[in-house]
């Protein structure tokens, strides 16, 4: 079964792909647009645009750019921008994000969850910075551990024990590459639980409500694997951090 159709069935629920809750993201959109009225947003690995018009939506005078390279996803984007009535203050790319230029540099750049498109925390970083306008803000969420993982953990997430750090470990990685943390937040393991019983709850019931499509059962099976990798292995261990950033 195709990954981007998984993801896109098991977020249906949960369109935000990272452990954290509506007011959450509320929260970390005003810090990130805080004090400017109008502005240039863009995502990086947006998905289903999530992010972006949530932003929109609440920000009449900002505007905003996708790149994803799930067409289907866009798709979705597209239609949740024309809901919300924000779809002319929004342009959406099937591109690779590696590969994304613009002429015009941005005033919040955006990678959350989806770090994994550039290699890691830091490459995003460095893409990230290439955006930027002078005095401009990026929103990254990357997980760390919270605590030694076990092999059961790293197996669950198919992982490297150096694939991530702790949290302090990670905080002082990105300010060496000239990056001051003005915000952040940790999330909390309600989060975590809510997202991920979300993930596998959603796609599970999606495979039960159309049990002849031939997707069925390797949904179903993506969804048990997914619910046993996390509460035998990562639950409690692996964590997510969402830093707001300016550059020194």
């Amino acid at each position: 079964m195709d990954r981007q159709l998984i993801s896109r069935l098991a977020h249906a629920h949960h369109p935000i792909a990272a452990p954290l809750t509506d007011e959450s993201v509320a929260r970390l959109l005003d810090r990130a647009t805080a004090g400017t009225d109008a502005g240039l947003a863009l995502d990086l690995g947006c998905g289903e645009g999530a992010w972006l018009v949530r932003a929109l939506a609440a920000r009449p005078h900002w505007r905003a750019v996708g790149v994803d390279l799930d067409a289907a996803a866009l798709t979705l984007a597209r239609e949740s921008a024309e809901a919300l009535g924000v779809v002319r203050r929004i342009g959406l790319h099937h591109v690779d994000a590696r590969e994304f230029s613009s002429a015009e540099p941005f005033d919040l750049v955006l990678c959350v969850g989806a770090t994994h498109a550039f290699g890691g925390l830091l490459p995003t970083l460095a893409a990230a910075r290439e955006h930027l306008a002078p005095g401009g803000r990026v929103l990254v969420g990357e997980g760390f551990w919270e605590r030694e993982p076990s092999q059961a953990a790293l197996d669950g997430l198919g992982v490297a024990r150096d694939d991530y750090a702790d949290l302090a470990t990670t905080t002082d990685r990105v300010m060496a590459e000239g990056w001051t943390p003005v915000s952040g937040y940790v999330s909390s393991p309600q989060e975590w639980d809510d997202y991920e019983f979300a993930w596998t709850g959603t796609l599970a019931a999606w495979a039960l409500d159309h049990p002849d499509h031939p997707d069925a059962a390797p949904a179903q099976e993506a969804a048990d694997r997914h619910r046993q990798e996390w509460l035998h292995g990562y639950r409690g261990t692996f964590g997510f951090v969402t830093y707001l950033l300016r550059q020194d």
